[in-house]
């Protein structure tokens, strides 16, 4: 699936993922390919995904998520630690 991570500043990521992992209002959840179209709000915490057997993480500080047709996108308010 495709995950990308946009702010209002710039385009944090986008690529190839196998598994999400957020920080939502009520808890951490995850997504993986074939996700059920989803909206939520995001928490401050840490967004992880795995790409090529390697972990990745963010640590966002609230934002929403869409997941429609193996796309997650991420409008994150604010990236705590961008590259």
């Amino acid at each position: 699936m495709i995950l990308e991570i946009i702010t209002p500043d710039k385009n944090v990521f986008e690529g190839e993922v196998s598994i999400v992992t957020l920080p939502g209002k009520n808890g951490e959840f995850q997504i993986m390919n074939d996700h059920a179209p989803l909206v939520s709000t995001l928490a401050k915490g840490n967004l992880t995904f795995e790409q090529g057997g390697s972990k990745n993480s963010y640590l966002v500080d609230g934002g929403v998520i869409e997941v429609v047709n193996n796309k997650v996108l991420v409008l994150a308010e604010v990236i705590l630690n961008p590259d």
